[in-house]
């Protein structure tokens, strides 16, 4: 087959995939599987081949996906149900002091939404938001803006978040240099998208606490006895990025000879690994937040069961772009991609980027728009000479163009719309604004990382 006709094939899948989506409204995991098929036998393969592919494809995205997003679910759900998001927001807003909430609140939805989903912590916190807006009597955006800029930031780029943990399993990066990219990538993108852009647009619109959603007066500073300590939670939320990092350093020491591999090299790695990481956090959290906290193990076991059922969901769409992915591989648009890139010179950062924006915008799913980008990306990679912290910066970029322009398809847009009390206009201008800048910030930085690594 010509490249013509397998670009052809390439852009009819996306063009198909975004049909069952969105106007068939077949969900996302069913909907890649379909596609998934119908290009490994548009490509010429077998049924058998096809069918072989899809089960390589699930079965070695899953092998690692299941267990680092499994396990993230249940640290966060422990995290939340213990109190313990709510003592990281009380105890910034405490340190930086009333004047800087807005910098304290980005700060807190950084720190949390690395364990926690966006939405979750987002409803965690916003009555954190009420309280801060009511008593400063300013629009609630003048807070609310970076509490969700730190929540989306970390969510799209910093492991374990399902997201960039499934976009660094298809595209073969390591966690490691994805955590250190990410905080390089995502400290001065929160930074531009919320305190910054927050005062900015809560001074142009005045949205007040909407009446339906209206809370006690509460102070802010109010004591936090009945919740679990910032430094113990701050403390649990760092331990695996800490051990993740530090075994991704110990290694690369390794490898440029600086160090010689020993005993203590090995448990380094060891308990540095994503899957050892989170275990021991997770154990850590149980007991820390839990049981030291008076819930039985009945609600321990409860919560844990609770997590896995939006983990599920995730770990099923993520498999399915690892089938997407394969068969991609197995078929050879992957090599034709790559090729078409090398003779055209086009940077694979920027169509990685573009593509995960296309699919964002047309259909809604940030989940989805990676998951597709990386599945088309993957393949490519393999034909290009790509370091490790190049194949970081690809998960980060793909990250960035699945957050642009969230609207009226993303039910991000219409959460953050109700909690605020906003129309649909002010939404555009305040939470669809501030997503954009999160993309393209976040994405600048990668393309400007990219010509030192």
């Amino acid at each position: 087959m010509s490249n013509l006709v397998l670009i052809s094939i390439i852009v009819f899948a996306i063009t198909l995939l975004l049909f069952l989506v969105l106007k068939l409204k077949i969900h996302a995991f069913i909907s890649l599987l379909i596609v998934s098929v119908l290009v490994g036998l548009l490509t010429g393969m077998n049924t058998k081949e096809v069918m072989a592919s899809l089960q390589a494809g699930m079965g070695n995205t899953l092998g690692f996906v299941a267990i680092i997003v499994g396990l993230g679910a249940i640290f966060g759900q422990i995290l939340e149900a213990s109190g313990g998001a709510e003592s990281v927001a009380k105890g910034l807003i405490s340190k930086f002091g009333i004047k800087k909430a807005p910098t304290a609140l980005a700060i807190a939805g950084f720190i949390i939404a690395i364990p926690v989903f966006l939405d979750v912590g987002f409803v965690i916190l916003v009555p954190v938001v009420y309280s801060l807006a009511k008593d400063a009597q300013k629009s609630v955006l003048y807070y609310g803006i970076p509490l969700a800029a730190g929540l989306a930031v970390t969510h799209a780029f910093i492991p374990p978040t399902p997201g960039p943990v499934a976009v660094a399993d298809l595209i073969g990066a390591n966690l490691g240099y994805v955590i250190l990219f990410g905080l390089i990538v995502g400290i001065p993108t929160v930074a531009i998208a919320g305190p910054w852009f927050g005062r900015y647009i809560g001074n142009r619109i005045n949205a007040p606490v909407p009446e339906y959603l209206d809370i006690k007066d509460d102070s802010i500073c109010e004591s936090t006895k009945t919740l679990p300590s910032f430094g113990l939670v701050a403390t649990i939320i760092a331990l695996p990025l800490i051990l993740i990092v530090f075994a991704m350093t110990v290694q690369t020491l390794i490898q440029q000879d600086v160090i010689s591999e020993s005993i203590m090299t090995s448990i380094i790695e060891f308990l540095g690994h994503p899957f050892t990481a989170l275990i021991i956090v997770t154990l850590y959290s149980l007991y820390f937040l839990g049981t030291k906290r008076g819930f039985t193990k009945q609600q321990l076991m409860k919560l844990s069961t609770k997590a896995l059922g939006p983990a599920g969901l995730i770990i099923l769409i993520t498999g399915a772009g690892g089938v997407f992915k394969q068969v991609l591989v197995d078929s050879g648009i992957g090599e034709s991609l790559a090729g078409s890139m090398a003779n055209a010179n086009f940077p694979p950062l920027v169509l990685a980027y573009l593509i995960a924006v296309i699919v964002r915008v047309t259909q809604g799913s940030a989940t989805v728009a990676m998951i597709t980008a990386a599945g088309f990306m993957a393949p490519a990679l393999s034909y290009f000479e790509v370091s490790e912290a190049g194949k970081a910066l690809m998960v980060l970029s793909i990250a960035a163009g699945a957050t642009a322009l969230s609207h009226v398809n993303d039910s991000g847009f219409w959460l953050v719309g109700k909690y605020f009390g906003l129309n649909e206009k002010q939404t555009l201008q305040s939470w669809t604004v501030m997503e954009t800048i999160i993309s393209v910030v976040g994405f600048l930085i990668c393309l400007l990382l990219s010509f030192f690594v």
